[in-house]
């Protein structure tokens, strides 16, 4: 299996809080990656390594991602984690659908009131593993999690309960 991911960021009340959000498109399998810090490019940079480094290389194949300010430390990401990263096209959000539906339904949990940096990593955890676990029209009504586990994939997030 060749993973494409895409990736973005849900960007908190005020422009002050943000959260990486990582889709992998045939599984629609999300893993949301808090940024205490805030989302300057070093600071994603930072978190997309820390997160993509220990996945199997299956999953470290490609991430796209949109035109932000956030992926200027690219060529670093690439370099630590061995992912390709290519970018969408300016105004073009249909090349990163999966992402952006994926952030629609993050929405649910996470209001654009809300202040992103309050809320742990547990709790970040606990909201990707109800979505993983949520059956998908687009999936024949299976769950990301279900799909994950198919192809064998030793990726710790995977949890049998949301």
């Amino acid at each position: 299996m060749v993973s494409l991911t895409e990736g973005d960021l849900i960007i908190g009340a005020g422009q002050r809080s943000a959260i990486a959000t990582l889709v992998e498109r045939k599984t629609r399998y999300t893993i949301l990656v808090p940024l205490p810090g805030g989302h300057a490019a070093a600071l994603v940079a930072d978190a997309l390594i820390s997160v993509f480094t220990p996945l199997p290389a299956g999953l470290r194949r490609t991430l796209t991602w949109d035109q932000g300010n956030e992926m200027f430390q690219h060529a670093r990401i690439e370099h630590a984690t061995g992912l390709s990263i290519y970018f969408a096209d300016p105004h073009s959000p249909w090349q990163r659908g999966t992402n952006e539906n994926t952030n629609g339904l993050l929405r649910q949990y996470l209001p654009k009131s809300t202040d992103l940096g309050s809320y742990p990593g547990h709790e970040l955890d606990r909201i990707a593993a109800e979505l993983n676990h949520r059956p998908r029209l687009c999936l024949a009504d299976r769950t990301p999690a279900q799909l994950m586990r198919r192809w064998h994939l030793p990726i710790m997030q995977i949890r049998d309960d949301p």
